[in-house]
């Protein structure tokens, strides 16, 4: 459970199988294969065929219904990627360079390191621009945190922090909640606002010129985002797995901004 997110990039898995489709199946051949890595590790050797778990889904009405999955069932229906793995070789949304390495997840709980990590991240007076971007995003978009409170309550499923932690920058303050509010809580990504992100996470520069700023919500090409604002993170030794998790979808952000496309998130 946690984060997912796609590039929203045009591509023929995405045609012939449906955004949700290809999800889906994504999703069934990662829950067969860790269900039958558990298996494995009680010294369970039978095929997938005569595995098995119970799913309790929760109607509309408040009632629940358990269902059974069979694993076998769960890689059928995943056999059909392996048709449009070919398509993934060379595509420009290939963050991962794996097969549908155009779409990535955070699991949770986000972790209270990357928490802190995040708001570290943020500009403050010493990059006077941005931050003034910043607050006036926070203030215009209503960025309580409110959205995300509900999560926080169920310590330790979605956040590992049971209280949000903050950050203060003179006059200024702002919450875990409204950074998770402001990165995953407001729908997709779009170029635009992506650029924002970057900015305000330590993607990109935010020392940058004013020129080059204006132009960041309209770039003139990709070669003008390599050259002016190349993408600042890196993996380091000591991040935790939701800080690398992080970092991977800033840079899945980025990639969606360069080929001027939305970013998908189902959180």
């Amino acid at each position: 459970m946690g984060i997912d997110y796609m590039i929203g990039y045009d591509s023929e898995p995405k045609r012939a199988l449906t955004i949700a489709g290809l999800m889906g199946r994504l999703k069934s051949r990662e829950r067969a294969q860790t269900i039958i890595e558990l298996y494995r590790r009680q010294g369970d050797m039978r095929s997938p065929e005569f595995m098995g778990f119970e799913m309790v889904r929760h109607t509309a009405d408040g009632t629940e219904e358990t269902e059974t999955i069979v694993i076998q069932d769960l890689l059928d229906l995943a056999e059909e990627l392996k048709l449009y793995e070919p398509y993934c070789v060379g595509c420009p949304a290939n963050r991962s360079e794996t097969s549908f390495g155009c779409i990535g997840a955070i699991n949770y709980p986000l972790s209270a390191e990357a928490e802190r990590w995040l708001l570290d991240q943020l500009p403050d007076n010493s990059h006077p621009l941005t931050f003034m971007l910043l607050q006036k995003a926070v203030r215009e978009m209503g960025y309580t945190g409110d959205a995300a409170s509900p999560l926080r309550v169920q310590q330790g499923v979605f956040l590992e922090s049971p209280i949000p932690l903050e950050r203060r920058m003179g006059d200024f303050s702002i919450s875990g909640n409204q950074i998770f509010e402001l990165l995953f809580l407001s729908g997709p990504i779009k170029p635009a606002h992506a650029a924002l992100l970057l900015q305000f996470f330590g993607g990109i520069s935010p020392n940058l010129d004013a020129d080059v700023m204006i132009q960041l919500a309209t770039p003139p090409s990709q070669d003008w985002i390599n050259d002016h604002v190349p993408f600042l993170h890196r993996v380091a030794a000591g991040d935790d797995a939701s800080i690398v998790s992080l970092k991977h979808f800033f840079q899945a952000l980025y990639l969606a901004y360069r080929l001027d496309v939305p970013i998908l998130l189902d959180v």
